[in-house]
């Protein structure tokens, strides 16, 4: 089955310029210009990855991340003209799990998508199994075979991304993680000074699924100045 892959932005040029490069790789590339074209792509078909255009002339790259998210796990890359640091939180808060700021090469971005598909299909792909070794921790549940994650018996719908947190942290449980290696191990990138509050924002949009209180944590604990732990 093909790779399919969503790629919206009110720029003609560089959408379609996107569009021949993601196809050049083999994937099967599903173009929109519009928000409302693209919501009615993410309702009605179903996707491996979206990369959305920040600023539309409708419906903003924002609130078709809302709209992802409420239904699918997915990659979102977000694209925007502007570095702006609030535009990146927003979208992580929001569940993105990459940002490229424009003007951009397209093989970057090729690059950015496929690490983020490798990503993916490791954590947590369409393609589940049913059995397999299980991890608890005090309520916590993780089924490294069918990527699923329980607590106190109830399942919880993470995204690749922070399904990758949470394993890690749970495979080094009861050591304390710095934040350079979280962001290295999981990003598989080199850690910048921008890469702590990426960590921050993904860590407590993962405790909000986990149910974890960040001032009284169950689960996730952050020792400050140094990263966080999971104790065994």
């Amino acid at each position: 089955m093909e790779t399919r892959i969503l790629v919206v932005d009110d720029e003609r040029a560089i959408t379609d310029l996107v569009g021949i490069y993601l196809k050049n790789e083999g994937y099967e590339v599903t173009l929109a210009y519009n928000g409302s074209d693209a919501l009615r792509a993410i309702l009605s078909q179903e996707f491996d990855l979206a990369v959305l255009d920040v600023m539309l002339p409708d419906i903003d790259g924002f609130e078709l991340l809302r709209s992802i998210r409420a239904d699918h796990t997915y990659p979102v890359i977000m694209l925007t003209a502007r570095d702006s640091q609030t535009d990146k939180i927003e979208g992580l808060s929001l569940g993105a799990d990459d940002y490229v700021v424009k003007p951009f090469r397209p093989l970057e971005l090729v690059a950015r998508v496929k690490a983020q598909l490798r990503r993916y299909t490791s954590y947590g792909s369409r393609a589940q199994e049913d059995d397999g070794a299980v991890i608890a921790v005090d309520g916590l549940a993780i089924n490294r075979d069918s990527r699923q994650v329980t607590v106190d018996e109830k399942p919880v719908r993470l995204t690749p991304l922070e399904y990758a947190i949470l394993l890690y942290l749970v495979d080094h449980r009861g050591k304390v993680v710095p934040v350079e290696d979280l962001f290295r191990a999981v990003w598989k990138e080199e850690f910048l000074a921008s890469s702590n509050n990426t960590v921050m924002v993904h860590i407590r949009h993962l405790r909000e699924k986990l149910g974890d209180d960040a001032q009284s944590p169950r689960f996730i604990k952050n020792i400050w100045g140094v990263g966080y732990t999971i104790e065994g």
